[in-house]
């Protein structure tokens, strides 16, 4: 079985990456620095993208693997 395509190209999901990982290192750093609580927009931000690289996961998998034979 050829591996199933995703929906973001190569270098697209290393920029995903790049950005959740910046997001989510910033939300407590921001949560620490600032009183009120903008941080959490950093947070739904990281979490939109998680989604995102989950979802073109999920599509690269082969067929087989998905149904756990």
């Amino acid at each position: 079985m050829r591996q199933g395509s995703g929906i973001l190209t190569t270098r697209q999901r290393r920029l995903a990456w790049l950005g959740f990982l910046l997001a989510a290192l910033q939300a407590p750093v921001s949560a620490w620095l600032v009183s009120d609580d903008s941080w959490l927009f950093s947070l739904c931000v990281a979490l939109m993208v998680a989604t995102v690289l989950i979802a073109d996961d999920a599509r690269r998998r082969p067929a087989d693997a998905r149904t756990g034979d």
